[in-house]
């Protein structure tokens, strides 16, 4: 069981948010874990502290260096959902990672997220509030909302192919 941060760490990506959830009785019971991979562009002991203070870090697992693109895939093959705790974003390119990987997604309600992440279709679209991401968490796992979500993943994901991209540029009247 494993929810995957992935990418640039920055403020405004709300990771704190996502280890605040993780110290949730709820998550703890289902022993979930967070696997951070990613460079840090904040200060890395701000979010190392929190973890330490709210005895979470052993709930996480570490990799916060730069992750080349050959080994994108054992990040997201390792994870059952992908959390995009964003508190602002227009967009986010973790979001066409994890269509590709067919990957289910928790994101918050900012900017062009919601749009690209259907709520119960392909994932959770929630505020960027600590107890609506621990509710999306645990349903997620508690519900076994994997298949069901993987299912529309596969069909969606054509939508951003790059087949329909050509289509679209070759026949725009059709759009």
């Amino acid at each position: 069981k494993i929810v995957l941060f992935f990418g640039f760490i920055r403020d405004y990506k709300g990771l704190d948010l996502l280890i605040k959830a993780f110290a949730h009785k709820k998550i703890r019971q289902l022993g979930i874990k967070l696997l951070v991979a990613g460079e840090f562009y904040e200060n890395a002991e701000i979010y190392h502290s929190l973890a330490e203070e709210l005895g979470v870090l052993d709930s996480i697992i570490w990799h916060t260096e730069f992750i080349p693109n050959a080994k994108v895939r054992e990040y997201f093959c390792a994870a059952n959902l992908v959390a995009q705790p964003y508190r602002s974003a227009t967009q986010s390119g973790v979001t066409q990672v994890a269509y590709h990987f067919e990957k289910p997604m928790l994101v918050t309600k900012v900017g062009g997220l919601p749009e690209m992440v259907p709520h119960l279709k392909a994932g959770y679209v929630v505020a960027p509030v600590v107890l609506e991401i621990v509710d999306a968490i645990v349903h997620f796992f508690e519900e076994e909302k994997g298949d069901e979500f993987k299912a529309f993943l596969q069909n969606e994901k054509k939508r951003f192919s790059w087949q329909v991209l050509v289509q679209a540029l070759l026949n725009p009247t059709k759009n």
